[in-house]
């Protein structure tokens, strides 16, 4: 049946994807279908398996990704525990009032059953936000910094809740487990070792499953648990976003597993659905108090909402807290599915708002801004950018050379724009006027001080999908300057050039011309060659030609 399975899946995949939706959702419709089939979850254990490293590498990529003391924000920390809290607090009434109207799913239950029901849907969903902000491309926009460090938060409580539910006290060995950070060094050092091909993803793999997940299991702690903690541990060495994306694939391909997983515990009754689809009509409820938590968090009413959004939903790890309370007999069994359902149509839900959330905003700002608390929050106020003649986004090592090429050729102001705040720490440090901001985010344009005397932009980020995105931006702003653009691949820079960049940079085509020229100047000078050589001399006035004229 492996064969069959892989084919529905990808079908189901596929046809989701087609009308706009994540793919995700077509793997639990793919679940749901592979149990009408007779294909239960206990005959396929390795699929079990394959979902909890999807989920381990979920969180080791999350740990690698994340700055520890965003977690020590009022709006993350203070943000989570209230949001918690709060819907504790609004589900226990809602199900006991659902339980008295006659609900057979909730007739009977007490209210320490009700309150772990209740602690279950008070999640949001890692998997989908993290899978929506990376589709969006906005994990590092400060929405989405917010969104995953509320998560963790959440992920941190639910691995609290499981590695007490399991009756076990934690060897007292885990205490070691705090020594970790002393390992640090020598950790770094091997990484340094590994190289960028197989090797590398080798390390991730070891340091995901072998020093985190398996080494906290083996001192009685959850194994996802160290796997987060060892990717925090990771995060600061300058290959650590090398090794996520070389996971990437990897942990994409376990979670399909995941979400199968969950289409097959069983299908529904008509009353589990009915049950399900109203909790999924209380969902505008976790958004809203999310909404005002943020923005009493002096968070602007735009990326609240955002984070809101990307929060609107319910969890794996909701289902996984069902799990564990079934198995302890804490709680019937029918509501695993019950809860699966309602996750998945929650998916539905989230989604498409998802994506319409910059139009939402839009329509009803007016309202919205009402909500807002002054002064704004440091990271939320609009950017001042000054009077530049020149814009760079992206200041990584291209986006550098340009900003000390143009001060030192012409007079005029330089502005340089990079997301990562150490960076601009940096710049700052070596005399570059460098600002924090994220161009491939529509966050950082709706913050930006209009410059009118703005000449020349240049787009240095990586990644074409942002360039393209700030030429749009640029478009909307009504930019009436130069656009120039470094790409990697010919038809990247024929679409920038439709879209009205005026010079387009082919980093890889221009390798080879740069370094003709570095041979020509450190090795071909007519210092070595006859005077009378003609070569020689017109080999001079090519290179005095290309070091006269402005490269700007």
């Amino acid at each position: 049946m492996e064969p069959a399975i892989l084919i529905i899946t990808l079908a189901c995949g596929m046809l989701v994807s087609r009308v706009g939706l994540p793919p995700l959702i077509g793997y639990l419709v793919a679940g749901f279908v592979l149990f009408l089939f007779g294909i239960e979850e206990s005959s396929l254990p390795m699929l079990e398996q394959l979902a909890n490293l999807g989920v381990t590498l979920l969180l080791f990529a999350i740990g690698l990704k994340l700055d520890l003391r965003s977690l020590f924000k009022a709006e993350v920390w203070a943000g989570s525990s209230l949001h918690l809290l709060g819907s504790m607090l609004f589900f226990i009434p809602l199900l006991k009032l659902l339980g008295l109207l006659g609900l057979e799913q909730l007739t009977g239950l007490e209210i320490d059953q009700l309150a772990l029901l209740a602690f279950a849907l008070s999640f949001s969903s890692t998997i989908f936000a993290v899978k929506i902000l990376e589709d969006k491309g906005d994990m590092q926009s400060l929405y989405g910094r917010v969104a995953i460090g509320i998560l963790i938060m959440q992920d941190i409580f639910a691995v609290a809740f499981l590695t007490i539910s399991k009756g076990d006290i934690p060897s007292y060995w885990a205490l070691a487990l705090l020594l970790l950070p002393l390992a640090k060094p020598l950790i770094y050092k091997a990484f340094d070792r590994v190289g960028h091909g197989e090797l590398l993803v080798l390390f991730g793999l070891v340091m995901a499953l072998v020093m985190g997940a398996g080494l906290f299991e083996l001192v009685g702690l959850k194994p996802d648990l160290g796997a987060l903690i060892i990717g925090i541990l990771l995060a600061g060495h300058p290959k650590s976003s090398e090794l996520a994306k070389s996971l990437f694939y990897f942990k994409e391909l376990f979670l399909v597993a995941f979400f199968l997983t969950v289409g097959l515990n069983g299908l529904p009754s008509f009353s589990d659905i009915g049950l399900a689809a109203i909790l999924v009509l209380v969902v505008p409820i976790k958004v809203i108090l999310f909404m005002y938590l943020l923005t009493h968090f002096k968070l602007r009413s735009r990326t609240a909402l955002m984070s809101s959004f990307s929060l609107g939903n319910y969890s794996e790890f909701g289902l996984i807290v069902a799990a564990v309370a079934t198995s302890k007999g804490w709680l019937p069994p029918q509501w695993m599915v019950i809860l699966a359902v309602a996750l998945s149509f929650s998916f539905l839900f989230a989604a498409p708002l998802n994506i319409a959330t910059s139009r939402i905003y839009q329509k009803y700002q007016g309202r919205l801004k009402r909500l807002e608390k002054h002064p704004l929050h440091p990271e939320d106020r609009p950017i001042p950018v000054g009077n530049p003649r020149f814009l760079i986004l992206g200041m990584g090592r291209i986006g550098s050379g340009a900003y000390d090429e143009l001060r030192a050729r012409y007079d005029g102001e330089i502005l340089g724009v990079e997301h990562k705040q150490e960076l601009v720490d940096f710049h700052m440090s070596e005399g570059r006027n460098v600002v924090q901001g994220d161009a491939s985010d529509t966050d950082f344009w709706e913050k930006l001080d209009r410059a009118p005397h703005l000449e020349l932009v240049l787009l240095t980020m990586p990644h074409h999908v942002g360039n393209q995105f700030a030429v749009e931006q640029l478009q909307l702003l009504d930019y009436q300057g130069k656009l120039s653009a470094i790409v990697k691949y010919k038809e990247d820079a024929q679409s920038l050039s439709e879209s009205g960049v005026h010079s387009v940079y082919n980093l890889y085509e221009a390798a080879g011309t740069g370094f003709v020229e570095h041979l020509v100047k450190e090795l071909l000078t007519p210092s070595g060659a006859a005077p009378d050589n003609p070569d020689a001399i017109n080999r001079k006035n090519e290179v005095d030609t290309l070091e006269s004229e402005p490269k700007g």
